[in-house]
């Protein structure tokens, strides 16, 4: 006996693997045919359809991999959100912004918009089981956004990988029995080079004393003329020859990045057990023997103090909300293609409030394991926290090699940070990647097909890429491509991405589709703040942005403005997909101009809709749901 259904009912949702739709309330026609001594027989019956919810699967999306276990997803976020930042930015943003008060307008922001975010790009992964791109077949207009996430994660890439080469170079060098930045006579050291037991921490400059940080210790002419050789340049005009030692260690690190990522998060997931967890296991080691020193609580209490005055100051605010933005990570895709590969009816909520609690959780219990070591250092030379304090990589390659090279055993502590420095920089450096590699072979087949073969390229390729950053003048490309890649076109991607799903999708529809997945609807909270409070967060941060830009500099040099335009051309090749592709999408629908705006902002699986007129974006009650 054949039996067959026919329906004239057409998908109102986008609906991937295992995904659960409410279906129209239609008649069905239900045909028998029987085959008896070479007649057939056929009956026929109409049967009405309750509203059901109904199973869609596709031959794609069951070949589509999933994590191994949910702790390989779970590790893969918090080691890709807790990177080099949480160690070398947040304390010392606490640290200037008034201590514990800081932690106000942080947790604020935390709450009102990093979590609903974070939330947001793991449900929006998970329920449409695509990348960055693809994503977007709920609002074909959209899908620019995607490739300006992945154009970004790739620029990212560029230059992310030579910081985790500095560390392996480090950590290579903490090997030898006495560490190279220890004293001056080394082949790099300059005659100005004054060790730093002579030195005492301070040096003359005109009527004042102040603590050297930069210019003649032993560790800062290790990192500026040992290993970047900075000296050789006279500005990024000026690049010089590739340092040999950094090509072999950033030639390390791509090829650690292609074995993990080659054969997808099978893989991946594995490799995270050591890679997120390692930091965890060094950074309380590094906190329980900061807390030993002296002067380690002068640090601490530096870090903890309150000052609620600093609250007046908008600056306060402004570095806040860009911190637990950036500290988050959401806006590269990558949070979107590690969801797309769980279980469709995976708790994304509670991953959601779980690994960013967990982030931030992390940058400020990272402050203990810095600022008791800065306020040893303040000990050491008789100096105030504030001489000592700073941020960036004069911190973790300049400051704290430092200080872990006067203690018992430095060759110990001196391999054990770097190690966690170099596990922080590559489950980070594997996020962006299996954005970019998600992103496009779920764009395009052949690549999909190909994957190992274009995880090689993309790895290669950043490779060549990143060539620049380890010359003489590496350090002036690296900033660049730092200030201009992921600044203002990442804040403007996530605006446009959150200005999609809750406005054009719209919040209610996405609510539904969470619901499908796991059983219940986001409260009114969640979708007040993807609907109002995300997206004017993130127009707030943009604004912030541009106003607080200034003119690009690396400690006393300044970029030439020609400098400044390239990296603007950067900044605006990434910005650009977003309208180019609204336009491209428009113009090769065919139809009227309704009818091809219709197109544009309506789901790939509701198109036939729009020939009935049954757009629901034209109708008010889209723009006032919630």
């Amino acid at each position: 006996m054949n039996v067959q259904f026919h329906s004239d009912h057409k998908l109102s949702s986008v609906v991937p693997l295992k995904q659960y739709t409410t279906v129209e309330k239609k008649d069905v026609e239900l045909i028998l045919v029987k085959e008896l001594n070479g007649v057939q027989y056929t009956n026929t019956a109409i049967i009405a359809a309750p509203e059901t919810r109904v199973p869609i699967r596709s031959s794609e999306d069951e070949e589509r991999e999933t994590w191994g276990k949910k702790i390989d997803f779970l590790l893969s976020v918090i080691g890709f959100a807790v990177d080099l930042a949480n160690i070398c930015r947040f304390p010392y943003l606490c640290y200037k912004n008034g201590g514990g008060a800081f932690l106000i307008p942080y947790t604020l922001f935390l709450v009102i918009a990093g979590m609903p975010l974070f939330y947001m790009e793991l449900a929006l992964g998970q329920y449409n089981r695509e990348g960055a791109a693809t994503v977007w077949k709920i609002c074909p207009v959209f899908k620019g956004v995607g490739y300006t996430v992945i154009i970004i994660a790739l620029y990212v890439g560029f230059y992310y990988n030579v910081i985790i080469a500095w560390s392996l170079y480090y950590l290579f060098a903490s090997f030898a029995s006495e560490l190279p930045w220890l004293h001056c006579g080394n082949p790099w050291n300059s005659p100005n080079c004054i060790d730093t037991k002579l030195l005492n921490g301070c040096v003359l400059l005109g009527n004042e004393t102040k603590y050297s940080k930069y210019k003649i210790t032993p560790a800062a002419e290790y990192y500026e003329r040992g290993v970047l050789h900075l000296h050789e340049s006279e500005g990024i005009h000026d690049l010089g020859p590739p340092r040999w030692q950094l090509v072999l260690c950033l030639l390390v690190v791509v090829f650690i990045l292609y074995f993990t990522l080659c054969k997808g998060v099978k893989t991946s997931g594995k490799v995270v057990y050591i890679t997120a967890t390692m930091p965890y296991v060094v950074l309380f080691v590094l906190v329980i023997r900061g807390i030993t020193l002296p002067g380690a609580m002068d640090g601490i209490r530096a870090y903890l103090h309150i000052d609620l005055k600093r609250l007046n100051n908008a600056t306060v605010w402004i570095d806040a909300a860009t911190q637990i933005f950036y500290s988050l990570g959401a806006g590269f895709g990558v949070l979107i293609a590690f969801a797309s590969y769980n279980k469709f009816d995976n708790n994304c909520y509670r991953d959601a409030i779980l690994t960013s609690t967990i982030n931030c959780v992390t940058s400020f219990f990272s402050g203990f394991a810095i600022f008791s070591v800065l306020g040893y250092m303040a000990y050491m030379h008789g100096v105030n926290i504030e001489d000592v304090a700073t941020e960036g990589p004069g911190l973790v390659f300049i400051i704290y090699p430092e200080a872990i090279s006067t203690l018992p055993g430095s060759t110990f502590w001196s391999i054990v940070f770097f190690l966690m420095l170099l596990t922080l920089g590559i489950d980070s450096s594997m996020g962006g990647m299996e954005a970019i590699i998600t992103g496009l072979t779920d764009d395009f087949k052949i690549l999909k097909r190909n994957r190992k073969l274009f995880t090689f390229v993309t790895a290669f390729g950043t490779f060549l890429v990143a060539l620049s950053c380890v010359t003489n003048g590496g350090i002036y490309v690296l900033t660049l491509l730092d200030s201009f890649s992921a600044g203002t076109s990442i804040l403007f991607g996530v605006l446009i991405e959150a200005i999609g799903v809750s406005w054009f999708y719209g919040v209610d529809r996405f609510s539904e589709d969470i619901e499908r997945m796991m059983g219940f609807k986001p409260g009114l909270y969640w979708r007040l703040c993807w609907k109002f409070v995300s997206p004017a967060f993130l127009l707030f941060v943009v604004v912030a942005s541009i106003v607080k830009m200034e003119t690009l500099t690396y400690d006393d040099y300044t970029f030439p403005p020609w400098a400044s335009l390239i990296g603007w051309g950067i900044t605006m090749s990434s910005m650009l997909f977003v309208p180019a592709y609204a336009i491209y999408k428009f113009l090769t629908v065919r139809g009227t101009f309704k009818e091809r705006l219709a197109y544009c902002i309506t789901p790939e699986n509701e198109h036939h809709l729009v020939a009935e007129g049954n757009v629901r974006q034209f109708k008010l009650k889209h723009w006032l749901a919630i």
